[in-house]
């Protein structure tokens, strides 16, 4: 049996990969990775690496004033022929403090921009930026049948390793799955001096590893969900690289950041080793993609998605402190069902989701989670597991209080109010979050027990 977490970057992301006791494969994709300070000469001997002679070098306006023109020169003096192409924005000012007004998003303009740009003599595309540009050269890359590769800049995010692309399709977040770039440069010195909001960010994303990996436990004991106990691991010794580090962080410590951007790399190859991203995101990272959606559909701007996820990790672990307080009532569950209405449900959806109404609508017509019969199905197995679930949140939630206090010491935001969320978002969230993709959640626990009403109730009080 493999174990992960005694296992060097090297030997994680090796091409045959590693059999597991859990039937899977487990393989990466990755050919070139490297993390350290002063590295970013090393872009030519990434592109060797890969076998590739003519990147398509894609930043954004800030990507490109941070490393894209140093990359340019660097790829250019070793003799490597590439094309740049530097995606405009066309959102203007941000209205978030702190924000640069360059910024783009992970959406359908974005990637017909860098397509329509796309020099048909390149062999791969090199990504410079963090989580957006990267997803956006996966998503490019799986279209024209091109590897991509990535130079970040910032430890913003989990996503460097994944094979999956956080994408906006019609105003609605979704997750595309891939190709794991085949190359990763992390320059240290670049990354330390990204905008604090990234740093924060990077936090954010990775303190969601405690309520993912529980709520992938649970999901396993109560749909049947595939989980590898090897992969869930892997995750806890990327949480526990970021959670050391986190001292560091306001002091932009290269080598703090350092361990930072190891351990999002390491959450990027938990999620390629199991081919979905469930090991790293639960409920906290819906409360960010209803959010996302909100403003998408007013027109407005949103924070950045790591600081989100850092917001709904501590919503979500105030709602697992009343969730371990409860007894599953079977009679109350069934009363819940058996009042479900279709017809208010839709009302529901489309108060909740405006335009994009019918998408939702749409995935309850494919997966089915409101039928009887299913929901019969998984509320015998909670209350038959009900000792194992209560375990399960025993051993993968830390304290609270720690956590917040870890969180508050960086200067990062912390409650909806400190980016702008308004009270009525983060209940329509929480509502719609169980909607958005067949996923299962705390929130679809919740709602499973007949109690989602009573946990709004709580949510309010916690605002």
């Amino acid at each position: 049996m493999p174990n992960f977490g005694e296992m060097t970057l090297k030997e994680l992301v090796r091409p045959e990969g590693h059999a597991c006791g859990c039937g899977k494969q487990h393989v990466c994709g990755l050919k070139y990775l490297n993390i350290g300070r002063g590295i970013l000469k090393e872009v030519p001997e990434m592109v060797a690496a890969m076998g590739k002679t003519h990147p398509f070098v894609v930043c954004d306006g800030n990507t490109w004033a941070v490393a894209g023109q140093r990359i340019d020169r660097i790829l250019t003096d070793a003799g490597v022929s590439h094309s740049c192409y530097v995606i405009p924005c066309t959102t203007g000012d941000s209205g978030l403090p702190g924000m640069s007004r360059e910024r783009i998003s992970p959406a359908e303009w974005e990637v017909g921009s860098a397509v329509m740009n796309l020099d048909p003599e390149c062999d791969m595309l090199l990504a410079v930026g963090g989580g957006v540009i990267n997803d956006i050269c996966k998503v490019v890359g799986k279209a024209t049948g091109r590897p991509s590769a990535v130079v970040g800049t910032a430890p913003s995010m989990d996503g460097y390793a994944s094979n999956n692309a956080s994408m906006e399709m019609n105003h609605v977040k979704v997750s595309l799955y891939g190709a794991v770039p085949q190359g990763i440069l992390l320059d240290t010195e670049i990354l330390s001096q990204a905008p604090m909001r990234m740093l924060w960010a990077g936090l954010g994303d990775m303190v969601a590893k405690y309520v993912a990996i529980c709520e992938w436990r649970i999901s396993h004991l109560v749909t049947g969900e595939y989980y590898c106990e090897d992969v869930a691991q892997l995750m806890r010794q990327a949480l526990g690289k970021i959670m050391a580090a986190a001292d560091g962080i306001a002091g932009r410590d290269p080598d703090a950041i350092g361990s930072v951007a190891e351990g999002l790399v390491l959450a990027g190859i938990g999620m390629a080793y199991a081919g979905i991203s469930r090991p790293a995101s639960g409920l906290e990272h819906y409360f960010s993609h209803m959010w996302e959606m909100m403003a998408l559909e007013r027109g407005k701007p949103y924070d950045l998605h790591g600081i989100q996820v850092g917001v709904g990790t501590v919503l979500t672990m105030k709602l697992y402190q009343k969730l371990v307080t409860v007894t599953p009532d079977r009679a109350r569950a069934e009363a819940h069902m058996k009042a479900f209405d279709r017809a208010q449900w839709e009302e529901q959806v489309r108060r909740v989701f405006g335009k994009t109404a019918d998408q939702i609508i749409a995935i309850e017509d494919r997966v089915h989670k409101n039928d009887p019969a299913r929901h019969a199905a998984r509320l015998d197995r909670i209350i038959g597991h009900w000792d194992d679930i209560l375990a399960i949140i025993r051993e993968e939630l830390p304290d609270l209080d720690s956590l917040t206090r870890t969180m508050a010491a960086t200067g990062m935001p912390m409650t909806p109010a400190d980016i702008g969320v308004p009270d009525k978002d983060v209940i329509d969230a929480f509502i719609g979050s169980r909607d958005i993709r067949d996923k299962y959640l705390s929130c679809s626990l919740i709602w499973d027990l007949g109690m989602t009403e009573e946990f709004t109730e709580y949510l309010k009080t916690l605002l």
